[in-house]
């Protein structure tokens, strides 16, 4: 059985694999990180830290998503 710890991610619990990084977390969302600009704990994540910046249990990630209209 794989590991997993409890994240909140725009204002609610999420289940994520221990030791996921915040690309891992995007793709299980379905988000193109190109898309997103990415918070975690009240700081932003730069897009190349997105890969190896890890999620611990507990923490707050909030993420924007860029919609174009006109």
């Amino acid at each position: 059985m794989t590991d997993s710890i409890t994240v909140t991610v725009n204002g609610k619990a999420r289940r994520v694999t221990a030791n996921a990084s915040l690309r891992d977390l995007l793709q299980q969302v379905d988000l193109d990180p190109r898309a997103v600009v990415v918070e975690l704990n009240r700081a932003i994540v730069r897009r190349p830290e997105l890969e190896v910046t890890r999620l611990g249990e507990g923490d707050q990630v909030e993420i924007v998503h860029f919609v174009g209209g006109g």
